[in-house]
């Protein structure tokens, strides 16, 4: 919907994502509208555009969701967005005061639509308002690139990933439930949040990327390694592993469970969830004159019984 209006364009640039109220306002429009199952497919199921559209905010161009206020012009606005207009409608600058448009609701409340992560083996159909709900569960929504070394936006299921990795990354992949890597840097004093690797292993049927990188933890510089799945956290607690570090006679142990790629690198490099090592003892554990970094990192994973 396009607007001349400056005040019109200036919500438009700051989308907000509005989940829907759990409210009794959700509930007076329509049955079960909280039940995630989904309905058997319908052939013949189609809903217009026109419909698609009447139920677009016309501020964050999200769906809405009870409770739905419209002017006295009859324009309809998000719950979530109105506030952000100071009351007045962003169609036709009439005060927008405290009408529902139920008539709406109750259309919507009407409406069976498919997952939108159909086109990645979703087939259900599901009612307009547990169909948000059901997305954000849905176990075939795609999965982010996994790689932390730049703002990469691929996203896709487990496969195509592994594919993106090896391909477009070039990332090191290799088959087996142990590994033995040796991390070696000329300045181990420059830090600057550089992530350094990321290797693919591939085992028991499922891949698994291991993380190593050199952070800012407050004034220290540390060390991190860890281990991600490459599936839902669910299959993650299916299994374990172990990463060992040590030199001089001294040695680190760390044991943990992988956590799932739904959950962001940074998230848990910063839940510090793995085998951290402060700065001074990783270049005792290299050696010499401490002036390079000789890191060797040893480990496994294993199927929990």
């Amino acid at each position: 919907m396009a607007s001349g209006s400056p005040f019109f364009d200036d919500i438009r640039s700051k989308p907000e994502v509005i989940d829907p109220p759990q409210s009794e306002d959700m509930m007076d429009v329509g049955e079960n509208v909280n039940d995630p199952s989904p309905i058997v497919l319908k052939p013949n199921l189609t809903v217009s555009s026109g419909v698609r559209e009447l139920l677009e905010c016309p501020v964050c161009l999200n769906a809405m969701y009870p409770p739905i206020h419209q002017c006295s012009n009859g324009h309809t606005l998000c719950s979530g967005c109105k506030p952000r207009v100071h009351n007045r409608c962003p169609t036709c600058r009439h005060e927008l005061g405290n009408i529902r448009c139920l008539a709406l609701e109750k259309v919507a409340a009407s409406l069976e639509l498919p997952c939108k992560y159909q086109s990645f083996g979703c087939m259900g159909i599901y009612p307009y308002y547990s169909k948000l709900k059901h997305e954000s569960q849905c176990v075939y929504r795609p999965y982010n690139c996994p790689y932390a070394g730049s703002e990469c936006t691929v996203i896709g299921d487990i496969p195509s990933l592994v594919a993106h990795l090896k391909d477009d990354h070039k990332v090191d992949m290799h088959n087996g439930s142990t590994f033995n890597h040796r991390y070696v840097k000329s300045n181990p004093q420059e830090v600057e949040n550089a992530t350094w690797m990321l290797t693919v292993f591939s085992c028991f049927g499922q891949y698994f990327c291991l993380h190593f990188e050199a952070f800012q933890l407050g004034m220290a510089p540390v060390y991190i390694a860890f281990l991600r799945f490459m599936g839902d956290d669910n299959e993650a607690k299916n299994y374990s592993y172990s990463l060992e570090v040590g030199g001089n006679g001294r040695k680190m142990i760390w044991q943990g469970v992988p956590r799932s790629v739904r959950d962001s690198h940074r998230k848990v490099r910063d839940s510090f969830d793995g085998l951290i090592i402060q700065r001074n003892m990783a270049l005792f554990f290299s050696g010499g004159d401490r002036k390079e970094l000789k890191l060797r990192v040893t480990g496994r994973i294993w199927k929990e019984q």
